[in-house]
C-alpha cells in the first residue's frame, strides 16, 4: 500500500495478465464516460474545485484498477443480472462477529450454520478499529481507523478472505459505513485537536456561542438524555467541536472537499475487500447548514447520489443501502429517481415500529395505511425489511392520524414502552426504556423479538401455555415479515428464540446503554437444541425453515408481484394479496388473542402453503395470533 501526503490510499496492486489489460481499460473509460459529466456538474456545485475533482477522478482510475479479478468477475455477473438483491430467495441475517463468532476467522467457520438457516445475506455488524473503552465506541459506530479491523476480531486479510469463501458458497456480505462522523481517537480527531488547521478544516469548530446557541436552536437533539447538546469544549483548544450524537464522536464537515474525497476513498478501499452491500449509516445528518435543522438537506442527496455514481464507475456489483431513519415522507426521496438513483435499497424503519405499535394495540389501521404507502412507490424501490435490529425502536409513528382515533402521542408512547416491559394488564412482553426523558415523556424501547413476544417471561414463569402463545405471535411475525416486499432480514439468535441478556447491567462500560439487552452473546447451546422436537428452538428454527422454503419456492413472494393492503373490516385482520399473473396469495395475520373466522375470495380451490393441502374452501378458521397463506388454485 502507499500513501500520498495527504492521506490519500489506494492499492498499488495491478490486475494481472496483460491480455485482460485493454479490456479493463476499456470498462473502465466506459463507465466514468457514462457518469462523468452528471458527476463533475454536482461535484462542482458543492465545492467549485476542479483539482479535487481531478484527482479524485485519478483515484477512481487507481481503485479500479487495484480491485480483484474476482470482484470485477462479479460485477460484470450482477451488472447482466440487474438487481441481484431483490431475488425473492434472499435472507439476510444480523450479527455482532465477537457475539456471535469471536472473530471474523469464526464467522467462516461457521458458515455452514448460517447456511443451515437458508441465510445469504450477512450484515457484519461494525468491526472497523474503534476505542477499547466501549463506553466511547458507540458499539463500534465511533471510527477510528476506516482501513483497519478491530484487532480482536481479526485482520483486513481476514475479512477479505471471508468475502471470498462467502463468495464461492452464494453468501453476499453488508458492513456498516459511518461516514458522519469519526471517533475522537482517528487520526484526524487527533491532529485537529493538537491545532494542525488542515485537519481542524475536516470538523466543526466554533468559538463563537451564538453559533453553538443557534444550532441548540433549531437543530434537534439525537439523544436528548445521554447526550444533550450538539457541541462538545475542548479546553485545550479553548473552542468547540461539533458533536451531534456523543461527545466522543465528531461530526465531519462535508462542505470540505477533501473529506468528501478521503471517505469516498475509503468507501472503495472496503469495498475492494469483497464488501457487497454498504450500510449508509444515519444519512440524512450528514450536512450541515447553520439556519436549518440539518436534516435531509439537498447536499446529502447530492452527496449520496455522487456516490452511486462512484460505485458505479469502480464496483458496480455492491449495493448501497441508507439508514434513514425519518418520517415516511422523508424516506422514499433517498431512492433517488430512475434517472438519477441514489440508494439501491432503504431501512423499513417505519413499518417495523407500526408493527410493534399493533400487536401492543391489536389494532391494524395504522399499519394499513403504512403498508399502503409502501405498496403505492415504484416497484422498483426495494426496502431492507426487518423485525428487530441492534437498535432501539424509536416510536417515531403517524400521530396526527392516531390523534384523530384518540391515541395522543405522549400517553400513547407512555403506553406502549409500557405495554413492552410487562406493566400494563395481558401483556407479557420484557425488556428495558432507553434514552427515557421524563421532561417530554418520551422513551424508546429495547428488547429481542423472542422477549417482546413473551418467551422468555413464559420460560421464566414454567407456563407451558403461554410459551405456546408467545412462540405463535413470534411465528405470525416472522410470517407477516416475509408476506412483505423487499429482503427481509433476521436479528441472530431470533431465529432460535434468544432472550434478553441483562449482564450489560454488570458492566461499568456498557451499563447506561440498555441497547446492550438485545446484544447478547449468541447462544449456541440453543443451536445444540435445534433437533431435540420438544425444545423451543427447535419449534422456532423449523418453523421458519418451513416459511423461507415456502417463500423461497414461491414465485408470488417475488419482487415482480403486485401488493395490495386489503380492508379487512375487523382492526385485529392485516389482509395482505400478492398477484403474480394468474398467482393470488392471500395473506392474513390476526393480531389479537381472539380467534378469527375470515372468509375467502370466491375461487374454485385455495392451497394452504403452509400445510399443502389444496382443497375447495371459503372461510377459514384462525386463533389467535395466527395467520394463513392461501393461494388461489
Amino acid at each position: 500500500m502507499k500513501a500520498d501526503a495527504r492521506g490519500t490510499t489506494a492499492s498499488s496492486a495491478k490486475t494481472k495478465g496483460s491480455a485482460s489489460r485493454p479490456k479493463n481499460n476499456e470498462r473502465f473509460r466506459e463507465r466514468l464516460a457514462r457518469h462523468h459529466d452528471e458527476l463533475r456538474w454536482l461535484y462542482m456545485e458543492l465545492y467549485d474545485n476542479g483539482d479535487m475533482f481531478a484527482e479524485l477522478c485519478e483515484q477512481l482510475r487507481a481503485f479500479f484498477d487495484a480491485r480483484p479479478a474476482d470482484l470485477k468477475q462479479l460485477d460484470a455477473e450482477r451488472e447482466a443480472e440487474g438487481a441481484w438483491y431483490r431475488k425473492r430467495d434472499m435472507l439476510g441475517m444480523q450479527m455482532y462477529i465477537d457475539n456471535f463468532a469471536g472473530t471474523i476467522k469464526g464467522v467462516e467457520e461457521h458458515l455452514d450454520y448460517l447456511k443451515r438457516c437458508h441465510v445469504n445475506y450477512v450484515h457484519l455488524m461494525p468491526f472497523l478499529d474503534t476505542p477499547a473503552d466501549k463506553s466511547r465506541s458507540d458499539g463500534g459506530y465511533a471510527v477510528a481507523d476506516f482501513r483497519r479491523v478491530r484487532p480482536d476480531l481479526g485482520t483486513m486479510d481476514d475479512l477479505a478472505h471471508l468475502a471470498r469463501t462467502c463468495h464461492a458458497q452464494g453468501i453476499s456480505l453488508c458492513m456498516d459505513f459511518v461516514m458522519n462522523h469519526t471517533s475522537e481517537d482517528h487520526e484526524w480527531a487527533r491532529r485537529a485537536r493538537a491545532g494542525e488547521g488542515e485537519y481542524m478544516s475536516r470538523y466543526f469548530f466554533e468559538r463563537n456561542q451564538a453559533v453553538i446557541d443557534q444550532y441548540t436552536r433549531d437543530v434537534p437533539q439525537v439523544f436528548p438524555t445521554t447526550a444533550p447538546g450538539h457541541y462538545t469544549y475542548l479546553p485545550e483548544l479553548g473552542q468547540s467541536v461539533m458533536t451531534q450524537f456523543y461527545p466522543y464522536q465528531w461530526d465531519l464537515n462535508y462542505r470540505n472537499p477533501r473529506v468528501f474525497n478521503e471517505m469516498m476513498y475509503n468507501f472503495l478501499y472496503l469495498a475492494n475487500q469483497g464488501m457487497d452491500i454498504i450500510r449508509i449509516d444515519a444519512v440524512p445528518y450528514i450536512w450541515k447548514e447553520l439556519g436549518t435543522n440539518c436534516r435531509n438537506l439537498p447536499q446529502v442527496h447530492t452527496i449520496v447520489r455522487m456516490m452511486r455514481m462512484i460505485g458505479e464507475i469502480v464496483c458496480p456489483g455492491i449495493v448501497l443501502l441508507g439508514e434513514v431513519v425519518m418520517e415516511p415522507k422523508e424516506v422514499a426521496p433517498y431512492f433517488g429517481t430512475p434517472e438519477k438513483p441514489e440508494c439501491h435499497m432503504l431501512y423499513n424503519v417505519t413499518t417495523m415500529a407500526t408493527t410493534w405499535h399493533t400487536v401492543a394495540t391489536r389494532d391494524t389501521r395504522l399499519l394499513r395505511r403504512q403498508m399502503e404507502a409502501v405498496c403505492a412507490l415504484p416497484r422498483t424501490y426495494t426496502f431492507l425489511n426487518y423485525l428487530r435490529c441492534h437498535d432501539d425502536i424509536g416510536w417515531g409513528l403517524d400521530y396526527p392520524t392516531l390523534s384523530a382515533w384518540g391515541m395522543e402521542e405522549v400517553p400513547h408512547k407512555k403506553y406502549l414502552n409500557d405495554y413492552f416491559l410487562g406493566i400494563v394488564a395481558g401483556s407479557d412482553s420484557r425488556g428495558a426504556l432507553y434514552n427515557d426523558d421524563p421532561t417530554t415523556g418520551d422513551a424508546r424501547f429495547c428488547g429481542t423479538t423472542a422477549s417482546m413476544c413473551g418467551v422468555e417471561a413464559a420460560g421464566f414463569e414454567g407456563d407451558d401455555d403461554k410459551l405456546a402463545w408467545a412462540l405463535q405471535k413470534d411465528i405470525m411475525l416472522h410470517a407477516y415479515l416475509l408476506t412483505q416486499s423487499g429482503l427481509p432480514i433476521i436479528y441472530s439468535g431470533d431465529e432460535v428464540g434468544q432472550v434478553n441478556d441483562y449482564s450489560y447491567r454488570d458492566d461499568p462500560e456498557r451499563a447506561d446503554d440498555s441497547r446492550y439487552i438485545h446484544r447478547g452473546k449468541f447462544p449456541w447451546e440453543l443451536v445444540d437444541a435445534i433437533d431435540d422436537a420438544d425444545s423451543v428452538p427447535h419449534r422456532l428454527f423449523e418453523a421458519l425453515s418451513d416459511l423461507e422454503d415456502i417463500r423461497r419456492e414461491e414465485p408470488v413472494f417475488g419482487a415482480e408481484a403486485t401488493v395490495r393492503v386489503c380492508d379487512a373490516a375487523d382492526p385485529a385482520l392485516l389482509w395482505i394479496e400478492r398477484t403474480l399473473g394468474e398467482e393470488v396469495l392471500v395473506a392474513v395475520f390476526n393480531f389479537s388473542d381472539e380467534g378469527k373466522t375470515v372468509t375467502l375470495p370466491a375461487a374454485p380451490a385455495y392451497t394452504d402453503l403452509v400445510t399443502g393441502v389444496t382443497e375447495a374452501v371459503e372461510t377459514v378458521d384462525m386463533c389467535g395470533w395466527d395467520f394463513m397463506w392461501m393461494k388461489r388454485a
